[in-house]
């Protein structure tokens, strides 16, 4: 597909590397030509130094025609602009970056209609949904909701868990829960696991199931926490706006430390249940005096990731029990990892999952279509919901007589809002929502898990 992208900071160069890898022919425009200069010699696209909005500059992008114009600047009104001019100018689909919390759903929506958006993103609410989440179901690593209330939980196994050495065959005989094991991280390696796979200690493995299931699971091998109560947020970000209201609206209380007096009295006058500090966070007596032994979470949501990091630490020194950190630069996301960074969150790589989810939705026109995609384990693996639209050669057949592919996995199918955890004779049925884990090769349809000669 051609797909030009306008706006190359951290969220449009991680657009570019996701979308090269994945064969599509992209076009980059910034304003900066170092940048431009950078992508051009990392990555397979083409660059054009200029400004997105600029019609001569989309021209010679070649907009005529374009499949998808995505328009990621750091400002709300250039890219509803250049969407508005790509859309006019031959674009066939586009999607703008539009994080401004004074542009509400309803705004938003009037926006999409009348500039002919297919799909505004808002990176910070993405952010803070996710981190919600997390907050919500503490003893996770991460949580990625499908729809009719399947999830797919990621846990870390500790050194001493009942897990280690146990066969997931073994573990679905001893233990009653209607979970499947779909995918295992253990150091740099991820594996799609068979039954004869064996856990290990310090092993993260992504579980899938009904939130009540999960919670049974958690609650047998004794990992269940409490939904976190008292959150102390560090930063008073717009990600760390559209978080304090959505956990004050779950009945929690949030305490935010950021030292711009400015930011502090906006936050005051916009956020009146929170409790506004105006103090340095990446001072440890600050954060002793405001009582960060006493809270059930922390989150780190400063623009520094070193900053984020180190104060992670130290507040898994001070036995915090969920410690959340923001993580933007790819780099610092892996060492963080190494350092024992439990919940990093990247706000791009949310951009990224719904991007390529419309990509491959564009593409796919074949019996199934793409609803849900998160990229999981830092892009080593991906969790892909797709809608079976139609009769397939593969529906209606057991699954014990089709051949998947290796490195694939069936992890859910959702029929009539019932969640089943797939079996040997269950079969995918037109009108199903199925839940797909790979490692490999990306998944653009249903069919592509399956070999050819089945």
């Amino acid at each position: 597909m051609k797909i030009i992208i306008t706006g190359c900071g951290k969220i449009g160069q991680s657009l570019a590397a996701s979308l090269c890898a994945e064969g599509n022919d992209v076009t980059c425009i910034d304003t900066n030509q170092m940048l431009i200069e950078d992508l051009t010699e990392t990555y397979d696209v083409m660059g054009i130094c200029g400004n997105g909005a600029d019609s001569t500059v989309l021209k010679e992008a070649g907009i005529d025609g374009t499949d998808l114009l995505v328009s990621v600047s750091g400002s709300d009104e250039l890219n509803m602009l250049t969407c508005f001019l790509g859309r006019r100018m031959g674009a066939k689909n586009t999607i703008a970056r539009i994080r401004n919390p004074e542009y509400n759903d309803e705004s938003l929506n009037l926006l999409r209609q009348e500039l002919e958006l297919s799909v505004a993103i808002n990176p910070e609410k993405l952010t803070a949904h996710e981190i919600y989440n997390v907050l919500k179901f503490p003893s996770a690593v991460n949580i990625e909701p499908f729809s009719r209330g399947l999830e797919m939980v990621e846990i870390r196994l500790k050194t001493d868990s009942v897990l280690d050495g146990m066969t997931l065959h073994k573990l679905r005989t001893h233990y009653t829960s209607k979970i499947l094991v779909c995918c295992v991280r253990r150091g740099d390696n991820v594996y799609i696991p068979t039954g004869s796979f064996e856990l290990k200690s310090n092993d993260v493995i992504g579980i899938t199931g009904s939130p009540s299931e999960i919670h049974k699971f958690l609650k047998e091998l004794n990992l269940l926490r409490r939904r976190a109560k008292d959150i102390m947020i560090i930063g008073g970000s717009r990600i760390a706006r559209y978080l304090a209201d959505m956990i004050i609206s779950g009945g929690s209380n949030v305490t935010i430390i950021e030292k711009n007096r400015a930011v502090c009295e906006a936050l005051s006058r916009d956020i009146s249940e929170a409790n506004i500090i105006c103090a340095d966070g990446t001072d440890h007596d600050v954060l002793l005096e405001e009582g960060i032994r006493s809270c059930d979470a922390f989150v780190t949501l400063t623009g520094f990731d070193e900053e984020n990091i180190l104060m992670s630490i130290f507040a898994s020194s001070q036995s915090v029990p969920k410690v959340v950190t923001k993580i933007n630069g790819e780099s610092m996301l892996k060492m963080g990892t190494e350092l024992g960074i439990d919940t990093p969150v990247c706000p791009h790589n949310a951009v990224s999952n719904v991007v390529l989810r419309y990509v491959r939705a564009l593409r796919n026109s074949e019996g199934s279509s793409v609803e849900t995609l998160y990229k999981l384990f830092d892009g080593a693996a991906e969790a892909l919901e797709f809608r079976v639209d139609g009769e397939a050669p593969f529906t209606g057949t057991a699954l014990k007589a089709l051949k998947f592919k290796k490195n694939t996995m069936l992890a859910g199918i959702i029929r009539n809002r019932r969640i089943i955890i797939p079996g040997g004779d269950d079969c995918i049925m037109a009108g199903d929502r199925v839940i797909v884990i790979s490692a490999g090769e990306p998944t653009g349809k249903l069919a592509d898990i399956f070999e050819a000669d089945r």
